[in-house]
This record gives C-alpha cells, structure tokens and sequence, in this order.
C-alpha cells in the first residue's frame, strides 16, 4: 500500500531514466519542484490535523494547495522560457505525477482511518 501511496514519487523516479535514454532536456524533468511541493503538503497536512479551529484547518489546506499550484506552474513557465523543450517534458511530467497521485488519492480515501476524538 506505501508504494501505491507514493505512486508519484515511483513514476518521479522511473522518469529519470527516460529522461536520460530519451535525450529529453533535464532542465524538464520537474523533480525538484514535485518533491518540494509534496514536502510542503506532508508538512501542511500534519500542521492542519493538529488544528482544533476548523477555519485554520481550511486556511492551510487552501493556502497549500494553491501555494504548491504556483510553485509548480511557476518551475514549468520557468523551465518553458529557458528551453521550450524543457518546458513541454516538464509539464508533460507534472501531468503525468498529478494524475497519477489525484487517481490513488480519489482510491485510497475510503480506506483512510477517520481521526478519532477523544
């Protein structure tokens, strides 16, 4: 189930070497950019659970999301002006990583453990 969890993180990691075999430009590959911002929903998230205010609790999730979005969209625009190859392989990438971690987070929220109030 940790594999399927951080399926992400798996396809992060066989893309290197397409990277490489396939000559794509490096500057492409958006590893840096997916990793950080999955840092920062780990982090995010453990801050949102041990909030007691429900609109904290919300004010993270939705800065989060929306900080890590920019983070994102801001390495491919980045990448894009610097090579125009590098910035279609990185938001060909970042597809790829979203929807494979949006589909197993969509599959795995029924087998989450509600959190329990004492």
């Amino acid at each position: 189930m940790l594999a399927l969890r951080y399926l992400d993180l798996v396809l992060l990691a066989v893309a290197l070497p397409v990277f490489i075999a396939g000559d794509l430009p490096m500057l492409g590959y958006a590893a840096a950019a997916w990793i950080v911002q999955r840092a920062i929903q780990i982090f995010t998230n453990r801050k949102a659970a041990a909030e007691d205010d429900p609109r904290k609790v919300v004010a993270i999730a939705a800065g989060s999301m929306i900080g890590r979005g920019w983070l994102v969209a801001l390495t491919i625009f980045a990448a894009g002006l610097e090579d125009n190859d590098a910035g279609l392989a990185a938001a060909v990438l970042v597809i790829v990583l979203f929807t494979a971690y949006f589909t197993v987070s969509m599959i795995m929220r029924p087998f989450e453990k509600p959190e329990q109030t004492v």
